[in-house]
């Protein structure tokens, strides 16, 4: 069985590290967030499907609120983004539209399954260093709960309707499941 939650690592400097992993991960799935985002609102805009063009660019606007947070936090503990950045960035932004262009039941199934997993990982961090740094793990969980809304709202506008939901949800989740990983280390 795999832990979902890392042992702590041991010797001077570990926390330190396991601190840059997490921001590193975070702002690199926040920035994500916003291009995935931002490629739905242009394909919806493009179509004059302006309701879901504004669905999309609130969120949009709340995952931008999350990813200045993020860069902050990268500037204030000096750690350096993902080098995986441009790629996350351009792989997001077209994942955006793809799913856009499957129309709105696939757009919807694309910010729940991405929301599903950053959901949980919001929720693991917050619990990996609740004891270490209290401030830093109620910002891990204010996140989760604003992810999960989305989540939440993607279902409710019909997510699972989408067409050939359960394969589209599976490769975007193991996907972000993938980005997450190699962004803790690249």
């Amino acid at each position: 069985m795999t832990r979902r939650i890392p042992l702590p690592r041991p010797g001077r400097g570990a926390p330190a590290a396991r601190l840059a992993e997490m921001l590193r991960v975070d702002h690199a799935g926040e920035m994500a967030a916003v291009q995935i985002y931002r490629g739905q609102k242009r394909v919806f805009e493009a179509a004059g499907r302006s309701g879901i063009a504004a669905d999309m660019a609130r969120m949009e606007g709340e995952e931008d609120v999350h990813l200045k947070r993020f860069e902050a936090l990268l500037t204030e503990k000096q750690v350096r983004p993902t080098l995986m950045t441009p790629v996350w960035r351009l792989a997001a932004y077209g994942l955006g539209v793809g799913t856009a262009l499957m129309g709105e039941k696939a757009a919807h199934a694309c910010t729940e399954a991405v929301e599903s997993v950053i959901g949980e990982h919001y929720g693991d961090q917050a619990e990996e260093i609740t004891d270490r740094d209290p401030e830093m793990a109620a910002q891990f969980r204010q996140f989760r709960d604003e992810e999960l809304a989305h989540h939440d709202h993607a279902i409710a506008e019909g997510a699972h309707e989408a067409p050939a939901y359960p394969v589209l949800s599976a490769v975007i989740k193991a996907g972000c499941r993938a980005a997450i990983r190699i962004s803790e280390k690249v």
